[in-house]
């Protein structure tokens, strides 16, 4: 009665009040006392003036040892409910602002615990005051102390378990303030949320599922793997014991199955024991609809490796909501937000595994997202997608999934639509694939798919179908062959493509060995005559810009010695397209093409030993047209061009005396046209062509073609460039040389000395190589009329003009006569 009666006096000082709460509580919390005695003396003797100060106590300490004695009183005591008149609005008084608020945070936890407790012992009793308990967790759940946050979130749960028949009335109003508290930043407060909010929409109205399944999504791209956890066994939880679960199977499932491609496999583990569980459960309840599915199932022939199959109730809950789920999907997978579109990517093909051959009424949707996805930025949602694509092709048939989707390639070729081709291709089974290949193969071969564009992803999709053929359909791919290695040479021929070149290589290589070949060439063997036809069929109207150039430029470098066998084809095709009215950069690039096989003739057009034949051709149309001269820069190219090849078919000896005859009766006023030409490179290939020519066929010339060339060649020694200066120099060595063996040395003597005079000149170049060059063309020329020599050497000698090399020229005529 005395601390008590201290409580009561409105003038007690802070010490008197709390030495009298010290003092209740040494004679009732630190002794042993029956529950009726707790009871007897709390709900007559304490309840009240312990709250009073509650409500009135300025002094922190005071408020929070009346605090510890109601919760040790209500804890103890046989009837707490008693209590509940006297607490409940003390609490909403301490909790709710503005009268009254509790200011420290460490009291508004304990008084959020002291409802916690009157949640738990009290039970239904608490029915009267749930309007005041939900007013109280509506501004608690927002408290700015983490800690009063997660107590009200149990707090929550209490009032779910103490008042189940009634909570439904009141539970839409903790919607909001748990939604506004779901993104807290400590992760236990989230945590605690999403555990509340799973029991407050368990146990209170569903039609609330709606306005937090946005939030529950969230969650799960949680950082914190708890937080994940905590998500799904919710949604796990509402899709086993919600009563309204059936209107949110579709909702609710993708929250699910997302789990399942979880990083931690405790969360994955989790949302597959839930799912079985889901499953088993609504098998049991519509065991009447799927007692003939579950008397006749059948495994597919044909399932994923690896992949444990879903049960029948799992599958059937997919089938049965894909079309509800698969239209939001689809927007998820064109979100802006990274993470959201690989998870999305990841639902898709856990989704198409559990629905298997249903997916077959899905498909225009499907392969619209697919399509769409496959080209997004990152990379692993491409590979999710690439993934579920290939599901298509397991579980829908060919004739279904290969119709729709190349005809989506032949209105608009993407390379997405390539890629979801190739990846259907991959999961289906060879032998269902087989009667659709010769469809798979004309579509990839046809202008508009393989040549629609140049850019490298397209090209590198392009091959990777092809690839995709060959290893799944392996020998079969002998009927599509010639329409594969139409996509092949498409594929290289690309200028953008050229890191590709090996990779094409070796899917060449890949094909020649499920058709049992040694090599790609012999590929090209095989199909050389139909490679030739088909991209020479427009050549009449080729430009720079036409495909088909390019194409034959990698048919006829590429093969090999196999172009050897197909000359009549490639030479007709040079002879249509090098005449003087096409184009001239294709010429060029044509020229190109000629010039490198005839550097390598005898391993290219000349490995069946057939290329003399057409020599004719070469020269009569292909060369001599192409060397008449023609204003501009253009036509001055194309001639370097025709001049470099003359060079490369003369240089690889691979023709006889007589046919070198032939090439110099038809080209010589040409060759020696070109010695005035602007380009460096055209001089000096003239000159050297001139060399071969005296070298192989000089005793052939007559006087006026000695005479006319040998003027022309040393117009060259005051070249500009030293590597020309240095041909001519050569070329009339072989001038000098073709002279002493011809018929017509006796009537050139005059056209000797003169040569001799203007080559002792060039002695004096300023170029050591020239200079020895010269020498060497003295000296070879020495031998028709050394008398003549020593002559115009001795009057150069006098003039001290290049005494050295005179000498060394005077040295050699001696040594000659001597030795004659």
């Amino acid at each position: 009665n005395r601390p008590l009666s201290c409580l009561q006096e409105s003038d007690c000082s802070r010490t008197a009040r709390l030495r009298a709460l010290e003092a209740i509580r040494a004679e009732v919390q630190e002794r042993p006392l029956s529950g009726a005695v707790v009871q007897e003396v709390f709900g007559t003797q304490l309840v009240r003036p312990l709250a009073r100060c509650l409500v009135g106590d300025t002094a922190e300490r005071c408020r929070e040892l009346a605090l510890q004695l109601l919760c040790h009183g209500l804890s103890h005591g046989e009837r707490p409910g008693e209590a509940l008149p006297v607490l409940l609005p003390v609490l909403v008084q301490r909790l709710c602002p503005p009268q009254g608020f509790e200011p420290s945070e460490e009291l508004r936890l304990g008084l959020v615990q002291l409802l916690s407790l009157l949640l738990q012992r009290c039970g239904v009793a608490m029915v009267p005051y749930l309007t005041e308990v939900i007013r109280i967790l509506q501004i608690t759940l927002l408290d700015h102390y983490a800690e009063v946050r997660r107590e009200s979130c149990r707090c929550a749960v209490a009032c779910t378990q103490a008042m189940p028949e009634h909570f439904h009335m009141q539970s839409e109003s903790l919607i909001k303030p748990l939604m506004q508290t779901i993104s807290h930043q400590h992760y236990r407060v989230r945590v605690d949320v999403i555990q509340a909010t799973g029991a407050v929409i368990q146990f209170g109205n569903g039609k609330s599922v709606d306005d937090v399944l946005s939030h529950l999504a969230q969650r799960l791209f949680d950082e914190i793997p708890k937080v994940r956890h905590a998500v799904t066994a919710v949604i796990g939880e509402w899709l086993l014991h919600l009563r309204d679960r059936y209107s949110y199977f579709y909702k609710l499932i993708p929250l699910l199955l997302g789990s399942f491609t979880d990083e931690i496999p405790e969360n994955a583990k989790l949302a597959w024991t839930y799912w079985e569980k889901i499953g088993l459960q609504w098998e049991k309840e519509n065991e009447e609809d799927l007692k003939d599915k579950m008397d006749f199932s059948v495994s597919p022939l044909h399932y994923p490796k690896g992949v444990t199959r879903p049960g029948l109730g799992c599958r059937e809950l997919v089938s049965r909501n894909l079309y509800k789920i698969l239209p939001g999907l689809s927007h998820d997978l064109t979100d802006w937000v990274e993470s959201t579109r690989v998870k999305a990517s990841q639902l898709l093909h856990t989704l198409l595994l559990h629905t298997e051959d249903h997916i077959t009424q899905h498909m225009e949707l499907l392969l619209r997202t697919l399509y769409q996805a496959c080209l997004d930025e990152e990379r692993e949602v491409v590979q999710n997608c690439v993934k579920a694509a290939e599901l298509i092709g397991t579980f829908v048939s060919p004739k279904v999934s290969l119709k729709l989707i190349t005809s989506a390639l032949e209105k608009t070729p993407k390379p997405s639509c390539i890629m979801v081709l190739t990846a259907v291709i991959r999961g289906s089974p060879k032998e269902i694939l087989q009667p659709h290949l010769t469809d798979l193969g004309n579509t990839l071969s046809q202008v508009e798919v393989c040549q629609r564009s140049e850019e490298v992803f397209y090209m590198e999709q392009l091959l990777y179908c092809v690839q995709a053929l060959i290893e799944v359909c392996q020998e079969n791919c002998k009927e599509i062959s010639f329409q594969l290695m139409k996509v092949l040479v498409t594929i290289m021929a690309i200028p953008s493509s050229q890191h590709l070149k090996e990779k094409v290589e070796e899917t060449m290589s890949s094909l020649a060995e499920v058709q049992q070949l040694d090599s790609f060439l012999y590929l090209y063997k095989e199909h050389m005559v139909q490679l030739m036809e088909w991209v020479s069929v427009s050549c009449d109207g080729w430009t720079c810009y036409s495909p088909e150039v390019l194409q034959f430029d990698v048919i006829t470098t590429h093969s090999g010695p196999v172009i050897g066998e197909a000359l009549n084809a490639f030479f007709l095709v040079l002879k249509t397209c090098l005449q003087p009215n096409k184009d001239p950069q294709m010429r060029l690039k044509l020229f190109t093409v000629l010039s490198q096989l005839l550097q390598k003739a005898s391993e290219t057009v000349n490995s069946q030993g057939l290329f003399p034949s057409y020599l004719e051709t070469v020269i009569k149309d292909i060369l001599a047209p192409n060397l008449q001269w023609h204003a501009g820069r253009t036509a001055a190219a194309i001639r370097t061009t025709a001049v470099s090849c003359l060079w490369a078919l003369i240089h690889c000896e691979m023709l006889s005396p007589e046919e070198v005859l032939k090439i110099k009766d038809g080209l010589m006023p040409q060759i020696i046209a070109a010695l005035d030409e602007d380009s460096k490179i055209t001089r000096l290939m003239a000159c050297r062509i001139i060399g071969v020519f005296f070298k192989v066929c000089g005793r052939q010339f007559d006087e006026d073609k000695f005479t006319n060339t040998y003027t022309e060649v040393l117009k060259r020694l005051d070249d500009a460039s030293c590597d020309v200066r240095l041909a001519a120099a050569h070329t009339l060595t072989n001038w000098f040389k073709s002279l002493r063996d011809s018929d017509m040395k006796s009537v050139m003597e005059n056209h000797v000395e003169f040569l001799y005079q203007e080559l002792l000149i060039h002695l004096d170049d300023a170029d050591q190589s020239t200079q020895n060059a010269v020498l060497e063309a003295l000296k070879e020329g020495s031998v028709l009329y050394p008398e003549l020599l020593v002559r115009e050497v001795e009057g150069v000698v006098h003039k001290h003009r290049t005494p050295a090399y005179c000498n060394q020229l005077l040295h050699h005529i001696q040594s000659a006569r001597e030795s004659a």
